[in-house]
């Protein structure tokens, strides 16, 4: 079985550790027919290697228009520091099934929850790391994991419910949450032209639009042009309503989450320290800000070494 969503690794990002897995997370219920038995979470699996101390495990979650590719440059030097790395494609992208729905973020939190407490095994708190949308779930995680999560860290999203949130939702902005809420029309017109769509993101968001290579556009087009694929990463969208009114219910009936947390931000993207600052400081008692120098919205890829220093040096931190 070859690595998910195309991910070629060079030599110097090769791992004699690393495995490729795919395990059922959920089952189906009846009214989304599907030739798998349940829902599929395709992932990556690249434990330290053995002459280098364990230092926990670190589970990495994707945004859109993105997969588990997302984390190539990261996912060796993380586990050479130390730590088990887990990379999923998340439900609906990549070589994850993609079901007709579940795509609250409390749901797919939960998949990914089981992914590494029953199928990988691991008992001992874990360092939940999203970003973009993969951000959203991580706040779910820790929201509802927090006796098995050690540390969290999200950013480069407006977090549903928050102000932020609903100051931006309609800005020129984000233009495309509008977009992609629209039934239908949205798939209609991105079907064949998803390399276009997907280009127009990278670049617009990018502060190095090189460092999505021609390559890289083609791995992702190519994962987002697969049948019910769009369709997916469009319904993250498309929930973020009941999102929001998830992350405020928790707030209310559990108080702050207590885990603590990390705003990670590219320092050339659309947020500053107040804007991070002020979501954590809604869900959160223990947040702390972080930027990455050089970098917009595509952090682990425009700049991997930095990203790596920093999520190594906040994991560290117990």
């Amino acid at each position: 079985m070859g690595p998910p969503s195309g991910i070629l690794l060079t030599a110097h990002e090769q791992s004699q550790h690393l495995t490729v897995e795919q395990v059922q997370v959920d089952e189906l219920p009846i009214h989304s027919p599907s030739a798998e038995a349940g829902v599929i979470i395709h992932y990556i699996s690249c434990p330290p290697p053995s002459s280098t101390e364990s230092k926990g495990t670190i589970l990495l979650i994707h945004g859109f228009p993105q997969t588990a590719y997302q984390f190539r440059r990261v996912i060796t030097p993380l586990s050479n520091a130390g730590y088990h790395v887990i990379v999923p494609d998340y439900r609906g992208a990549g070589e994850s099934s993609k079901p007709w729905d579940g795509y609250t973020k409390d749901i797919m939190a939960r998949d990914l929850h089981t992914l590494v407490t029953k199928h990988e095994g691991i008992k001992d708190k874990v360092h939940i790391v999203g970003h973009d949308i993969g951000g959203m779930i991580a706040h779910a995680y820790a929201v509802q994991y927090p006796d098995h999560t050690a540390s969290v860290c999200w950013g480069e999203c407006p977090l549903p419910g928050t102000k932020m949130y609903h100051e931006t939702k309609s800005s020129m902005l984000l233009w495309h949450f509008t977009f992609h809420n629209v039934p239908d029309l949205p798939e209609a017109l991105i079907a064949g032209k998803e390399r276009i769509y997907l280009k127009h993101f990278y670049d617009r968001l990018a502060q190095n639009p090189s460092a999505i290579s021609t390559h890289d556009l083609d791995v992702y087009a190519t994962s987002y042009a697969m049948p019910g694929a769009m369709r997916s990463g469009l319904n993250t969208y498309r929930t973020f309503e009941a999102d929001g009114q998830m992350n405020d219910n928790w707030a209310r009936e559990k108080g702050k989450c207590p885990v603590r947390c990390l705003s990670l931000w590219g320092a050339q993207s659309f947020a500053d320290e107040a804007k991070a600052s002020s979501m954590c400081e809604e869900y959160y008692s223990d947040f702390s800000f972080d930027a990455v120098p050089g970098a917009g919205h595509w952090i682990a890829e425009e700049r991997p070494s930095d990203f790596v220093e920093k999520v190594s040096r906040w994991a560290a931190k117990g």
